[in-house]
């Protein structure tokens, strides 16, 4: 099965997953300026990813599935 290109992308900007995917990147940007202004330099995403991985992304599924229900 084959969509046309506009319809497929309509398909993964509609998608649940990718809706996920923007707003996790979203919290990860935030956190990456709130880390980059404590230090006075940009972290860079690489390192705000990961410490956002360790510090923060379970808590923040949790809570994000609570709100959900």
């Amino acid at each position: 099965m084959s969509f046309p290109k506009s319809e497929s992308g309509d398909l993964v900007r509609n998608s649940v997953l990718y809706k996920e995917f923007l707003a996790e990147r979203e919290e990860i940007l935030r956190h990456k300026w709130i880390e980059s202004e404590k230090v006075g330099h940009d972290i860079g995403f690489e390192k705000a990813l990961l410490d956002w991985i360790v510090r923060y992304r379970s808590g923040w599924h949790q809570a994000r599935s609570r709100t959900k229900r």
